[in-house]
């Protein structure tokens, strides 16, 4: 019956503490947000990404309010020029007439309320629903008169 052969001689490789290949790791490692090299490595590309996309929001964003700004002083630049054409309207000149003489007659009304301390939300309401009326009747006595008086384009 074959035996295994025994012999006197150890030959074993135990692992010396003492060594630099061994480490030991601090009593909080635990508690530690980044325990890894690799761990930290992969935050911070994570917080580069972050950084770019954030970069890249705010110059779409910036891209994107030039255009609506652009878009803007356009219709602000037609709008302009058509005041100019129609200056000489009078539905146009009545209209700013009245909205100025209706805003002024508000404006002093609500601040002699304010002063004699009368002035309520219900008061504010009330004379919203005037100015609501006052846009209803002068769109339509407008569109009337535009039919006589045709604005120019």
């Amino acid at each position: 019956m074959p035996e295994v052969e025994h012999s006197d001689v150890e030959t074993s490789s135990l692992v010396d503490v003492d060594s630099p290949h061994v480490s030991s790791v601090p009593s909080d490692y635990e508690t530690q947000s980044v325990k890894t090299d690799t761990q930290a490595e992969r935050m911070e590309h994570e917080a580069e990404d972050r950084k770019r996309q954030a970069e890249q929001k705010a110059q779409e964003a910036k891209e994107k309010a030039a255009k609506a700004a652009d878009k803007a002083k356009a219709k602000a630049d037609e709008a302009a020029d058509k005041i100019k054409k129609n200056s000489d309207n009078p539905v146009v000149v009545g209209n700013a007439v009245a909205v100025a003489a209706v805003g002024g007659l508000l404006g002093f009304g609500a601040y002699r309320k304010y002063t004699a301390g009368e002035l309520t939300w219900k008061v504010v309401g009330a004379w919203a629903g005037v100015v609501g009326l006052f846009a209803a009747v002068d769109y339509y006595t407008s569109q009337y008169f535009f039919k006589r008086y045709p604005p120019k384009k």
